[in-house]
């Protein structure tokens, strides 16, 4: 996962939003009959990993971009997948005048019009072999194609797995993929998985919050496992889930933390150290086989699978409830005061729900300057997202799920978004409430 990016890196995908009314299918849940994932190898994801590593030890200790080890770990995923049946290419762009690849692999079969892709950065930074940034993704949605391979899978859904190059520089080379996809094949993705940094040594269990059928699939494979997870906030828009979110993919995925600092009440659901980062070795030479949990890894590697497998099945449309909207466009001033867009509730009785979802599709060119709330009739504000100088991605565009159960569902609800930097410039285009 990348750590910052200057305003001037997302400059291709500003193209992209006025592209967004092409918009992809939903993702779709699969019937109860699907057939399980089955469990995959703690084992053979280790030894990815430890193919990365003696990738990185033999050029230069890292497998960054433009770097010979970049290319080296390129070509090991690559023979395995083309021995396991995918058809695979790679794709080519510049950046810092180095030659970057994406790897993409399709495995036979599935509806073309339905594509289910899954994906991680392959790319490490400079001053390490990026072991758990971003070998333990890349070596988990490795081991689920095999596993595909192996069970000969006949899903619904054609499949598609990814490993980007550059991620580190600025989400270079899932960019690149998206700027270059076709609008008529960037309308068939049903959903993108993104997994970065999923074996954390301290780690916790970090679920995206964006397409809410891929977000409760995860949830509900951790349930089974009586493990609570969290709404993933430390990565928001800097990993390579952000390029397809921009152009209305839904997107989902898993993470297990990187720099932040784990609480005293997440060590005590999860166990670990309070006090200490998720990952002590982020971007850092120490990022070596030695700094993956191992616990961590196994179980999300399985969820990986667990993901492929359900979601690639059926054609089940997510539940729905009664929805509130407001399509009217409010510019939000630049580094100014707050605006708010209202949504009137009518009908309801009683309280919010406990899991009241907000929808927010809000146009801006750098989504790191928005503070965004939703405000209650009475005026409680519930925060839904916070500013952040790291956060460079475009527009905000994203479901989040408020606990609103104290606030009397009937009246007046609002979205209220402050930019609080200068340079960059958006609107609300619109938003939602379902009960």
């Amino acid at each position: 996962m990348n750590r910052v990016r200057l305003r001037s890196l997302p400059v291709a995908a500003l193209a992209l939003a006025a592209l967004m009314a092409t918009a992809a299918p939903a993702a779709q849940a699969a019937p109860e009959a699907v057939a399980a994932a089955p469990d995959i190898p703690l084992a053979n994801v280790k030894a990815h990993l430890t193919q990365f590593q003696s990738i990185a030890t033999a050029n230069g200790g890292n497998r960054a971009h433009g770097r010979t080890g970049y290319k080296a770990s390129v070509d090991y995923v690559k023979a395995k997948l083309d021995a396991a049946g995918y058809t695979t290419a790679l794709q080519q762009f510049t950046s810092g005048g180095a030659t970057g690849y994406n790897l993409i692999a399709d495995w036979p079969g599935g509806d073309p019009n339905q594509v289910l892709m899954a994906g991680s950065h392959l790319d490490s930074v400079t001053s390490g072999a990026g072991i758990n940034d971003n070998g333990s993704g890349s070596a988990a949605v490795l081991e689920t194609a095999l596993a595909v391979s192996r069970a000969q899978l006949t899903p619904d859904k054609h499949l598609r797995f990814a490993w980007w190059g550059a991620e580190e520089l600025g989400l270079v080379g899932s960019k690149y993929y998206v700027n270059n996809l076709a609008t008529t094949e960037r309308s068939k993705l049903a959903g993108y998985l993104n997994f970065d940094m999923i074996g954390s040594p301290n780690p916790g269990y970090f679920v995206y919050d964006d397409d809410p059928v891929i977000e409760q699939t995860f949830k509900d494979y951790y349930a089974g496992l009586s493990i609570p997870t969290e709404i993933e906030t430390e990565g928001d828009g800097r990993s390579d889930h952000a390029p397809f979110k921009n152009v209305g993919v839904p997107v989902g995925g898993l993470f297990s933390g990187a720099d932040y600092t784990k609480t005293s009440a997440q060590a005590q659901k999860w166990g670990g150290t309070a006090g200490q980062a998720f990952d002590r070795c982020y971007h850092s030479s120490c990022d070596t086989t030695a700094n993956i949990n191992d616990t961590a890894l196994d179980r999300n590697s399985d969820a990986v699978a667990h993901a492929i497998w359900t979601l690639s099945a059926g054609t089940v449309t997510p539940p729905t409830g009664t929805v509130f909207s407001n399509a009217t466009d409010v510019s939000v001033p630049d580094n100014g005061a707050a605006v708010t867009s209202s949504v009137a509730v009518t009908g309801r009785t009683g309280n919010a729900p406990t899991a009241l979802k907000v929808g927010v599709d809000i146009k801006h060119t750098y989504r790191g300057d928005l503070v965004v709330d939703l405000l209650a009739p009475d005026g409680t504000a519930y925060r839904l997202k916070n500013s952040s100088s790291s956060d460079s991605a475009d527009n905000v565009i994203a479901t989040y799920t408020v606990n609103a159960s104290g606030e009397i569902a009937n009246g007046t609800w609002k979205l209220q978004v402050r930019d609080v930097a200068a340079q960059d410039t958006g609107y609300i285009d619109s938003w939602q409430l379902t009960f």
